[in-house]
């Protein structure tokens, strides 16, 4: 097995058991609707079940056609995310890493959606002024980690580009604009 491979499967293992047990563990401690202060007036464990999509979108659609249809998307995504870990280059370990996690967080949701036929949520932040950011849980976490290491792999890639170039980045010039614009006549 490949070290590219082994961190991919690796991670995308660890993303689920850890995004279950932990929902396994909140469906056996916390009532539906508690919640528990870890760091009062900050930080909550709470137990909430979400239907539909991020922040509860598609809650309108019929629950039959809701659970098709996230299945299908799910499905769709974790087809695409193997699709791109295909196509990665056999040294990418970061891109391994941060695919695994997606399709750790994308599995974990689906199995709640199979299971449960909607996600639980448990982890409550409440931010300046009281604003309470939306429950959400460890695959929602692994996802969102995973798609900022692909961005910063693609910034820190850019960056590498354009000084194995040895050209500085330039500043447009007003000849650029005017030949893109195609007009040769200078501004009145």
């Amino acid at each position: 097995m490949s070290p590219r491979l082994r961190i991919f499967l690796t991670s995308s293992v660890l993303a689920v058991v850890s995004d279950q047990a932990s929902k396994i563990w909140v469906d056996g401690h916390v009532g539906y609707a508690d919640r528990i202060s870890v760091i009062e007036g900050f930080f909550y464990i709470t137990h909430v079940r979400n239907p539909g999509a991020a922040f509860s979108t598609f809650l309108g659609l019929d629950p039959t056609l809701r659970l098709a249809f996230f299945i299908a998307v799910s499905l769709a995504a974790i087809g695409i995310i193997v699709s791109f870990y295909r196509k990665l280059a056999p040294g990418d370990r970061l891109s391994s890493l941060a695919l695994g996690l997606i399709l750790g967080g994308a599995v974990g949701n689906l199995i709640d959606r199979i299971t449960r036929g909607e996600v639980v949520d448990f982890l409550h932040f409440r931010l300046w002024t009281g604003y309470s950011w939306p429950d959400f849980n460890f695959a929602d976490s692994f996802i969102v980690i995973g798609v900022a290491l692909l961005v910063l792999e693609l910034l820190a890639s850019e960056g590498e580009n354009r000084s194995a170039s040895g050209a500085p980045p330039r500043a447009p010039r007003e000849e650029d604009s005017l030949s893109s614009s195609g007009s040769s006549s200078p501004p009145v």
